[in-house]
């Protein structure tokens, strides 16, 4: 079998000493070549929480016992979202689990929080020649691997009805507005959210790099999103926003046409367009007679292992990972779940090759961006430009708008140290949608009060965060309390009873919060 002969391979150059988190040399270094994994090893996992899936891999652990006889593995395994689980794992690093799966652009902040053993050299060669060259850069950080490709499966592409959109049609943007005008259906693409939005930029050659220190702030950004070629993208979006045909809603398929979406909606269009079913890459749009493909974000599925400060059984859940991640297991969970896989043999299948929504998606990651680590206030501003696009008077509208982009992206890189340690309120207050932040002051320590009053109504939402980021962000009083949920991913604060209110924020030692609603005099 081609993966056990890999896996012997691997095992044979393993004991090599294995470069961990930092690539520094420690005690969680692996056994000298030769040395016995056999042995008995309790071990805790976190796999995505979908139905079916933790009792896939506890199958795939008992094939890798049977294929490494003498190693046995105890392993505890629990479902956890793969968006979550990086964060819960730098919240308490020690006790996470050895294994865990996350999307990768959670992974400079787990290597930043040393929560990551690298492969050794060989694993890393045999798992970058295994694997596509996007899933291998998305588990790259300053150029060592530190987790092991599981996904090539997490962006977006275009759903179409083939009985009103030919082929050669859905390769135009243009084409295929006539098409869904003419026909009375709508066109649903998620402008108003910037992972959708990016797509025109990234089609005519923008980008937006943003670069972190040490401690994981955010200290500098490359960003041409306001630019000659940005105002082209913005023409172009403005060609789909003012159509009559424009839905932002991308999660329904109802009266639709074209959904612009990912292979989690693959059932919800199959039910909706039936025999009519078409599956592609994202169109071109033409601005002054030069065509654009439309790019997008990729993401990816990882697999990390925690550095250990037992060298051989480092080795074992290195090994393990391999097997984990590696053709016959991926293929198996393309079979059950129809989930992308990253290694290129099983890509390479007839199965896959058959489905249609992967199909698309791979055509479409030659056209797409790896999403890495963003500041919060890119997914907060790029999110309105596709309301700007859809509501601007002129070309002079369409500026302004990325004028206001620019503004806000320089105003956060340029946060003075005091800015970054300050809390601020953001959400859908004051006339605002989540896209103003508003100043708080602390007096006495651990307590940050608005300096103005708001006129909240019943039902109204807004967070409390750090350094306008969304790394530390507090909600509603029962997450903040719950040190188990990570801090960047509590739950809004919804206003009960309306009323003119200061908003204050009580932290407590623990990292805890209290919101409070205090009545204006």
């Amino acid at each position: 079998m081609k993966m056990r002969k890999i896996l012997t391979l691997v095992l044979a150059v393993i004991m090599i000493a294995a470069c961990f988190a930092g690539c520094k040399k420690d005690p969680t270094d692996q056994p000298n070549e030769g040395a016995d994994l056999k042995g008995t090893y309790d071990i805790t996992m976190w796999v995505s929480e979908k139905d079916g899936v933790a009792a896939q891999f506890q199958e795939q652990i008992d094939a890798f016992e049977a294929a490494n006889p003498g190693i046995i593995i105890n392993a505890q395994i629990e479902g956890v979202t793969e968006a979550e689980s990086g964060s819960k794992v730098i919240n308490d690093v020690a006790s996470a689990p050895d294994i865990y799966c996350f999307a990768q652009d959670q992974l400079a902040r787990l290597v930043q929080a040393s929560a990551l053993a690298a492969p050794g050299k060989a694993a890393a060669e045999a798992i970058k020649n295994a694997n596509d060259a996007g899933s291998v850069a998305a588990a790259t950080v300053g150029g060592t691997l530190y987790a092991y490709p599981l996904t090539s499966d997490n962006g977006y592409f275009m759903y179409y009805d083939t009985s009103i959109i030919t082929p050669e049609e859905a390769e135009s943007l243009e084409s295929i507005i006539a098409a869904c005008e003419r026909n009375n259906v709508k066109f649903r693409y998620a402008l108003e959210n910037a992972w959708y939005t990016a797509s025109f930029f990234f089609a005519t050659g923008c980008h937006s790099n943003w670069t972190t220190n040490e401690n994981g702030d955010f200290v500098s950004v490359d960003d041409t999103f306001s630019s000659d070629k940005g105002l082209i993208a913005m023409k172009g979006m403005e060609k789909l926003a003012k159509s009559s045909c424009y839905d932002a809603n991308a999660d329904i398929f109802t009266d639709a046409g074209v959904v612009i979406t990912g292979i989690w909606n693959a059932g919800a269009a199959a039910d909706h367009f039936g025999a009519n079913l078409g599956a592609t890459d994202l169109p071109s749009f033409t601005v002054d007679g030069t065509s654009y493909h439309l790019g997008s974000y990729s993401g990816y599925k990882l697999m990390g292992v925690k550095p250990q400060t037992d060298a051989k059984r480092g080795a074992v859940l290195s090994l393990l990972a391999q097997y984990l991640t590696g053709e016959e297991c991926q293929t198996q969970r393309f079979n059950t779940f129809e989930w992308g896989p990253s290694n290129k043999v099983a890509q390479a299948s007839d199965a896959v090759k058959a489905n249609a929504s992967l199909n698309a998606l791979m055509t479409q990651n030659q056209h797409a961006t790896p999403q890495g680590q963003i500041a919060g206030v890119f997914w907060d501003t790029a999110k309105l430009l596709g309301a700007v696009a859809k509501n601007a008077a002129d070309v002079a509208g369409l500026q302004q708008g990325l004028d206001d982009y620019a503004k806000a992206v320089a105003q956060f890189i340029s946060l003075t140290p005091e800015q970054r340690t300050s809390y601020t309120i953001i959400g859908g207050i004051k006339g605002t949608t989540w896209n103003t932040d508003f100043e708080m002051t602390q007096d006495p320590a651990g307590t940050w009060t608005s300096k103005e009053a708001f006129t909240l109504e019943a039902g109204n939402e807004f967070k409390v965060r750090l350094g306008m980021d969304w790394k530390v962000a507090y909600g509603n009083n029962a997450d903040n309390a719950n040190t188990s949920i990570p801090l960047s991913n509590k739950g809004n604060y919804v206003v009960e009873t309306a009323g003119t209110y200061y908003i204050q924020l009580v932290i407590n030692e623990d990292s805890t919060a209290v919101i409070n609603l205090v009545p204006a005099e």
